[in-house]
């Protein structure tokens, strides 16, 4: 069985249980160590203990940095009693800055994976502070055997032409883990109600304040035919108030945290579209990921709402599903959506039905083959050489 280390910049991102979850279905046991962030508390993620390496804090880049520093000063007592990896799993620049230092409680010959599933704007620039960074991902990651992303458009943009990483890529796409069986299709679209509202929802790591004042001013101009779920984690750093913001809104609401993949059917079927939109990284990061909710929304029947020249359009329009803005006005989104009815809703959910889940999911097989290509970063066993006695005694037999 292939031991994984995996070194994670946040140990309560459902993503990272994701990944853990992936890893083990694959047939990998893995050792989870990283970093707290905020408040929140450490749990066993799927019966894997994490190992906490520190506490961090949303958008303090240097006190991450300095929180890198101390981990890398008492990892060897951190890790005290693990067991040699097979392979040392890095997710984001900061725990790639700490491998070498476990490379070398482990011995010095650790193959060395890099993922990396966002990329940070401090990372593209063309000032001083860019250039360092990227000559320290350089560095650190000279090692690496294997970079693990989500998205081609960050090789295309980013990890070709910018970086100083040179590690074969592994693609890895957000989409829903589905480990139980073959994937049901999608169920025929239910008849609504005359009057009820149209539901959007807006799940996962709600960060974009943009996203929240488009939609909240597109809601008050639609009077009420339209309304907006948010769930998941908002990234409360990037909006003064959130829990006011969104108090004050008629026809915004606020659902609260849910289980990744467990709640993701439920949530879905609780809104007929999905707000696949970010500005966070405007024209960077967010023009170049694929992210969950894509996946989420497709799998699950929920109509993506897409933004014109994103990699996330060029999905959605690659497989003729979706709602594509051309760009991020209110008029336009108000202009797109002021016919939309029962006959567009059911039409659009028939192409998204007929491509079945295949597209959006990632069954047992693709969790192994994840497994597999790590463990073909380990140095091929040497061949047994065989005995002089051996050889003597086979010839004499014969």
């Amino acid at each position: 069985m292939l031991r994984v280390l995996y070194l994670v910049h946040d140990l309560s991102d459902p993503a990272v249980r994701r990944r853990v979850l992936m890893l083990r279905a694959g047939g990998a046991e893995v050792t989870l160590a990283g970093f707290r962030r905020g408040e929140n508390r450490l749990a066993a993620v799927e019966g894997v203990v994490p190992v906490e390496l520190g506490a961090t804090r949303d958008a303090r880049f240097a006190q991450r940095l300095a929180a890198v520093a101390r981990a890398a000063a008492a990892l060897s007592r951190r890790l005290a009693g693990t067991a040699r990896p097979d392979v040392i799993l890095a997710r984001n620049l900061e725990m790639l800055a700490l491998v070498g230092r476990a490379q070398g409680i482990f011995g010095g010959a650790v193959p060395i994976a890099y993922e990396c599933l966002d990329i940070h704007r401090l990372l593209t620039g063309k000032g001083m502070a860019s250039r360092g960074l990227r000559a320290a991902e350089g560095h650190f990651a000279r090692k690496a055997g294997l970079l693990v992303t989500s998205s081609p458009a960050f090789v295309e943009h980013y990890f070709r032409p910018l970086s100083g990483v040179t590690a074969p890529v592994h693609l890895v796409e957000n989409r829903v883990l589905e480990l139980d069986g073959p994937a049901a299709a999608l169920p025929p679209r239910a008849e609504k109600p005359a009057g009820e509202p149209w539901r959007i929802g807006w799940f996962g790591a709600i960060r974009c304040r943009r996203s929240l004042d488009l939609l909240a001013a597109f809601t008050r101009r639609m009077e009420g035919r339209f309304e907006v779920i948010l769930r998941g984690r908002p990234a409360r750093s990037e909006f003064d108030d959130f829990d006011g913001l969104v108090a004050r809104e008629p026809f915004l609401r606020f659902e609260g945290p849910y289980r990744n993949p467990e709640d993701l059917a439920a949530i879905y079927r609780d809104v007929d579209l999905a707000w696949a939109i970010d500005f966070f990284e405007e024209g960077l990061n967010s023009a170049w990921l694929l992210p969950n909710r894509l996946y989420e929304s497709c799998r699950h029947g929920a109509l993506p709402i897409v933004l014109g020249g994103t990699e996330t359009a060029r999905l959605a329009g690659r497989h003729g599903i979706g709602i594509a803005l051309r760009d991020a006005r209110l008029e336009t989104l108000v202009t797109r959506f002021a016919a939309f009815d029962g006959d567009s809703d059911r039409a659009l959910h028939a192409a998204l039905a007929e491509l079945g889940p295949k597209p959006w999911i990632h069954d047992r097989a693709d969790c192994a083959a994840l497994v597999q290509r790590l463990a073909a970063l380990r140095a091929p066993e040497p061949a047994p050489v065989p005995s002089l006695l051996t050889s003597k005694v086979d010839c004499h037999d014969h």
